[in-house]
């Protein structure tokens, strides 16, 4: 009865009949534990998994190798990494199934580079892994934007067997798409010999991250034609490119058919996708009224979405009214205090822009730091903006002053829109010179060949500035630039990018 809730739910239930037991004078077994823990697991219930370690500790099922697992499992769901790496550090034995817990632990919260340490860590004791340890470890490499790493990993995938694998492969298709390869995700992609509807979805996404919105539209047509049936992740690529080319007939058609053809009822990140298509092409009222006769309530994700058009087409109105909506519904969402704040300081309203930095303050809201990556010689280099801890800091600054004399006699006018307003004109443009994507490029421009191509990886959406300098910067260095940011890959090459000025 204990599997069976925990496995089927309801999850309360599993943990009440543990108590009913104990009281009944039952005692449990390995095979209890796991079960119970995997409850625990899934309600993120953290005090009760403790009370249950406990008991586990005097009945003395701690060294079993399933109980383990189980434990480190629940303590990384309920994200307490470090006493899920105390559990793991103190098994006399560790099989797959254990490495692969902690290994899995680490790249759902966030820590892609210990999960690549503990891969080599898992190989040093001869451990073999299995087909989830290999998808972790290209998550991993994805989320840092590791190329190089991956492309190695790639090579151990093959000569270990597990490319013929759907799991493996759509986790590769995925992988190279967001590391700026797309034509090897899709040399993996027309390589399987078997796919399912998650790999063409995969495929899809992969295309509309870069920016080919057309290439997602054509596979979509060449996936109706193998008879696979699309599914809602599907029409979520597909609006999603129609929304970064800006087809809005075309987005209002794959809306209209995922009912009509294929019985799928829209969500709300379907709603949301044709928010941010109405929303990009300028018609803000229009995705105004589109909301307010949704059939569901609208997320944070669809007023999100209209938010970042009232910031692109300068809306304070509009963009007033939405932020109040979206704060109803997430009070704690520093980003929305922050596109609000852009708003303000593009419509040069520097009252509306301390209020609302004011607001943030008293309720100890802080901005998401910018952080970029960039992979050299198999190594991630981090940087963060105004970042001085790099051992390279002072070249990295001289070429950014290089640069910065080589931009302005192009025509490049520092964006100082959005910094603080009452320092000079001089500072602001040092704080803009300063941010992770430039320190990124000019590491970049110092450590690599000539001519060769620069790939960056941003966990925020690239600024404006940033945006505008990188179109100079790659016209002045003769090299394409390319920058995944938080929404899309831009391509920068001889002064233009991929995106059209416009994401």
């Amino acid at each position: 009865m204990i599997r069976g809730y925990a496995k089927n739910g309801p999850c309360e239930e599993a943990l009440k009949l543990y108590y009913r037991m104990q009281q009944a004078g039952v005692q449990p077994d390995n095979f209890t534990f796991p079960f119970l823990l995997k409850a625990c697991a899934s309600l993120s219930a953290l005090q009760e998994g403790k009370k249950i370690h406990e008991d586990i500790v005097r009945g003395g099922f701690e060294s079993d190798v399933f109980v383990g697992a189980a434990l480190i499992h629940m303590y990384t769901k309920c994200r307490s990494l470090d006493i899920a790496r105390q559990v793991f550090d103190k098994m006399s034995t560790r099989d797959v199934v254990s490495w692969n817990a902690m290994v899995a632990g680490y790249a759902q919260n966030g820590h892609p580079e210990t999960v690549l340490g503990l891969f080599d860590d898992m190989r040093r004791e001869d451990v073999a892994p299995d087909r989830f340890t290999i998808v972790s470890v290209i998550q991993a490499c994805t989320h840092l934007g590791a190329l190089q790493q991956g492309m190695w990993f790639h090579d151990y995938i093959t000569r270990s067997g597990f490319e013929s694998d759907v799991f493996v492969g759509t986790a590769l298709i995925n992988m190279y798409a967001k590391c700026r390869s797309i034509d090897i995700a899709f040399a993996v992609f027309d390589k399987m010999l078997k796919r399912d509807v998650v790999s063409w979805n995969a495929m899809i996404t992969g295309y509309v991250v870069n920016g080919n919105a057309y290439e997602a539209l054509m596979l979509l047509r060449r996936m109706q034609l193998a008879g696979m049936k699309p599914n809602h992740i599907t029409f979520v690529g597909i609006l999603s490119a129609c929304s970064h080319a800006g087809l809005v007939d075309k987005g209002w058609q794959y809306f209209h058919c995922m009912d009509l053809d294929y019985s799928i009822m829209p969500r709300v990140e379907h709603y949301a996708c044709m928010v941010d298509l109405l929303g990009r092409a300028g018609c803000l009222y229009e995705a105004e009224d589109f909301i307010k006769n949704m059939p569901l309530e609208p997320s944070a994700s669809v007023w999100g979405a209209l938010l970042g058009a009232c910031k692109i087409h300068c809306n304070i109105q509009l963009g007033e009214h939405v932020a109040e909506c979206l704060l109803e519904l997430e009070p704690e969402n520093a980003g929305c205090y922050v596109l609000m704040s852009n708003i303000y300081a593009i419509a040069g309203r520097w009252d509306g822009v301390e209020k609302v930095r004011k607001i943030m303050k008293d309720r100890g809201l802080k901005k998401i730091p910018g952080c970029s990556y960039v992979e050299l010689n198999k190594k991630v280099h981090c940087f963060v903006t105004g970042d001085r801890s790099h051992a390279q800091t002072d070249e990295i600054y001289e070429m950014l002053e290089t640069l910065a004399g080589k931009m302005k006699e192009a025509g490049y006018v520092p964006n100082t829109t959005f910094t603080l307003h009452n320092v000079e004109d001089e500072v602001k443009e040092h704080l803009l010179c300063s941010h992770s994507e430039k320190l990124a490029i000019a590491f970049a421009l110092i450590n690599t060949n000539l001519g060769s191509t620069i790939q960056i990886t941003k966990n925020l959406r690239v600024c404006d500035d940033c945006h505008n300098a990188t179109k100079f910067i790659s016209r002045i260095v003769k090299r394409e630039i390319i920058v995944r940011d938080a929404n899309r890959f831009h391509h920068f090459k001889d002064g233009l990018c991929s995106c059209g000025d416009y994401w």
